[in-house]
């Protein structure tokens, strides 16, 4: 025989040892209840006995079933009290109380936080709020580059410096401004020559000794002498250097080959991209100059919101690296153009600036005010958030408050644009809202 039999019958004897234990002690309970009740109903018939002889013999002579209920009666007793504890005899549930969720009852407390206005009709302004910068002036800014090329051999400009119109912030060693300065003396030698030798044909052709055609050329030679010299003027002035250095040039017939880079506004050194030696183009950027006296606040606008912008606005910038400071002013330009790659309009404020405190690349919030349009308007402090959802609290009879979805627009002013979801006149929380949310979760929940 194998395992496993022998381990299914071992299982099956000890199944039935077990059921036979159980129904011994079954047996034996059962048992012992029926002594315990003869006994007491022995000590029963002879209290009776003693007491109410006559009751004791109308039960003798009661027939049997009479006997038998009055022996299981008690039972039947505990049984029902039993089942009625367990309420199996109510086939309905106990109602309940319901609430409604968006119901809030106040009590005295809570109504000392709660304050109550009106729905209102009133002129609504639409305020923008763009993310922006601090920039500079671009019309008193200035890039200084060289005139010509040339190696760095001073620099008197540092970044931070104030300085005035004409003043020198470098010098540079050039052969290019040399050789300039060579060609304008030649030309003016040859100048002197051309008008020297047209002077001496007028005055031989008065004498019959040339002909006018010798006269004609030579006033020719002299007028494209002058225009060569007058060129060669040019190209200094273009190079860097004043008339008054040229007409000392031109006198004293000294070369000098040190180029001047001069600031052409006035104002604060606030780049410098040179070095001693540095070898530089007329195409490079040596300095960045710029009044600081008057900035510009530069915003982005969502094309989407590009129709609430116009120039002359009321508009407003707050700088939050000075404590949130708040500058008044309008909008001083508005792009004509939408940029392809961020589909934004570039808005722009003039800021004064007297103090210094206002820096470029500081960070900004610009508040635009759009024009005014009457619409249903509660403060921003009715109009709490749950569950991407805007509601208002609407207060009811007995101090009750009804939370309400509405259809909330911009904020502006600190008030808020109501687009549905209430009427005029209707009496709502305009201060404690989030107070009453609080509650109304509590009250849901079963709090005391």
């Amino acid at each position: 025989m194998s395992a496993e039999p022998k381990l299914t019958k071992k299982i099956a004897d000890q199944i039935q040892k077990g059921r036979a234990l159980i129904l011994e002690q079954t047996t034996a309970a059962i048992h012992a209840i029926r002594d315990w009740q003869k006994q007491g109903y022995g000590q029963i018939r002879e209290f009776a006995n003693q007491k109410a002889p006559a009751v004791l013999q109308k039960y003798d002579a009661s027939p049997a079933w009479v006997k038998t209920g009055f022996f299981i009666l008690p039972w039947v007793v505990v049984l029902l009290l039993t089942l009625y504890y367990f309420d199996v005899f109510d086939s309905k549930p106990t109602p309940r109380l319901v609430q409604d969720p968006s119901i809030v009852y106040v009590n005295d407390d809570l109504g000392k936080l709660i304050k109550n206005g009106k729905v209102e009709l009133a002129p609504f302004v639409e305020e923008l709020r763009v993310s922006g910068r601090i920039d500079f002036n671009e019309r008193f800014l200035a890039r200084i580059g060289a005139n010509v090329t040339g190696r760095v051999s001073e620099i008197l400009g540092v970044p931070g410096q104030e300085v005035q119109q004409g003043e020198v912030l470098a010098k540079i060693t050039s052969t290019e401004l040399t050789q300039s300065q060579l060609a304008y003396l030649k030309a003016r030698t040859a100048s002197q020559l051309a008008e020297q030798a047209a002077n001496r044909a007028r005055i031989l052709y008065k004498e019959d000794v040339i002909a006018l055609a010798e006269l004609q050329r030579r006033e020719a030679e002299a007028m494209s002498a002058k225009a060569e010299l007058r060129a060669a003027n040019d190209q200094l002035r273009v190079q860097g250097m004043d008339q008054k250095s040229i007409d000392r040039l031109a006198k004293s017939g000294v070369i000098e080959s040190i180029n001047n880079v001069v600031a052409t506004i006035p104002g604060q050194i606030v780049e410098r991209k040179i070095n001693r030696g540095q070898v530089v183009q007329p195409a490079e950027s040596l300095f960045t100059i710029a009044d600081l006296s008057t900035l510009w606040a530069v915003a982005e606008v969502p094309e989407g919101n590009s129709s609430l912008l116009q120039k002359g606005q009321k508009s407003s910038v707050i700088i939050p690296a000075l404590r949130n400071r708040v500058i008044e002013g309008v909008i001083s330009h508005v792009d004509a153009i939408v940029n392809p790659q961020t589909r934004t309009v570039v808005v722009r404020m003039d800021i004064s600036n007297p103090t210094g405190q206002i820096r470029p690349g500081m960070l900004a919030t610009m508040l635009i005010d759009s024009e005014p349009v009457e619409r249903l308007v509660v403060p921003n402090s009715a109009v709490i958030r749950e569950d991407n959802q805007d509601y208002v609290f609407v207060r009811g009879e007995d101090d009750q408050y009804k939370m309400v979805p509405v259809k909330a627009g911009p904020e502006g002013k600190g008030m808020r644009a109501i687009l549905s979801g209430l009427k005029e006149g209707e009496e709502i929380a305009i201060e404690g809202a989030f107070h009453l949310n609080a509650e109304r979760k509590r009250q849901l929940s079963g709090g005391g």
